[in-house]
Formats: structure tokens, sequence, C-alpha cells
């Protein structure tokens, strides 16, 4: 059965290794048979949550900018995948922005169940990636029956681009999205 995913990069650096690792994810998935889109938070303006719930009596957020179009991607994705770089040991802050500014899925209800989660760091240290996923599993526990299906931590990556001379992490991240 084919899975409608969501796959979201929240890097804005030019060939970021997040997002080439979202690349190959994706394209397992599409070799899965899954329907795929494929997002980047480049170019997209994503201003900060004022906490004002409006977003709960209205389903969308008061704030008019790509907030409101990327989760109504989010509501209707069966799967979502989020690929960040490690920022000081957590998710990036446009990542957490766009968190924020999808509570009106609590309101208005969701498709998704099964959230992965691409983690790139400079930091080759086991477990880098801990925080990020605390950050995830506290958004995913706000919603029945949704679980953090998987990750992929990437680490010792200094430049952009360095994940292509990482054939495991490539492979890794294939196989990711080969078996959502």
């Amino acid at each position: 059965m084919s899975k409608k995913v969501l796959i979201i990069s929240t890097s804005l650096r030019p060939n970021a290794n997040s997002e080439i690792l979202a690349k190959e994810t994706e394209r397992g998935a599409l070799d899965a048979r899954c329907e795929v889109e494929f997002v980047t938070l480049k170019d997209k303006e994503i201003k900060f949550c004022k906490g004002c719930l409006a977003c709960q009596k209205l389903g969308k957020c008061v704030i008019n900018d790509d907030a409101n179009e990327i989760t109504a991607k989010m509501k209707e994705a069966e799967v979502i995948v989020w690929a960040t770089p490690v920022y000081y040991y957590e998710m990036s802050g446009q990542m957490k922005t766009l968190i924020d500014r999808a509570n009106s899925l609590f309101a208005t209800g969701k498709n998704f169940t099964e959230i992965y989660v691409i983690t790139t760091s400079a930091d080759s240290s086991k477990g880098v990636v801990q925080t990020v996923l605390n950050g995830v599993k506290g958004w995913v526990a706000c919603f029945s029956g949704v679980e953090l299906k998987g990750f992929l931590e990437a680490g010792g990556l200094d430049n952009p681009n360095d994940v292509n001379s990482r054939k495991d992490l490539l492979e890794q991240a294939y196989n990711m999205g080969k078996n959502i």
C-alpha cells in the first residue's frame, strides 16, 4: 500500500548535508512506490508563533506566511520526515518555528502516524541526536496514534556536501525511505 510521505528539509544552507540525505530518503520512498512531496524551507517565510491560539478556532494560523501551506501538507501526509542540521545540540530554529506554527493540527486533526528524523552535525560523538529527538518526541507525544518510527544520525560532517563521500550514510537514508 502506497503511503503519502512529506519530507521537510529545514536547512537553509546550499548543498546541505541534511538535505542531501533527505533527497536519498525521497529516492528510497519513491522506489517503494510511496507518494512523496519534498518541501524545503529555503526561501520560505515562516514567522514566530504569537501564542494567540486563534488557530484552534480557525483551523489555521492568523499569520499569513508560508507556514500555513506547509502545515496543510503536514495535515494530509501519513508520514513526515524531518531533516535538520544540528545547531548547538538541537534542531534548527526554523524547524522548531515550523513545529510551533503547526499548532493548528491539534484542532483540525491530522493523517500522519509515522515520524522520521534525519540529523547532520559536525560533531561525530554518538548521541548528538538525543536533544533533537527529545524535542521531536515532545511534539509527537501531543498527538494520539503518532509514533517516532526512526532516525538517522549523521555526524562528522563539517562542510556542505561532505555526506556525498559517506556511502554508508547515503545508503542508510535511502533504506529509511525504502522501508517507510
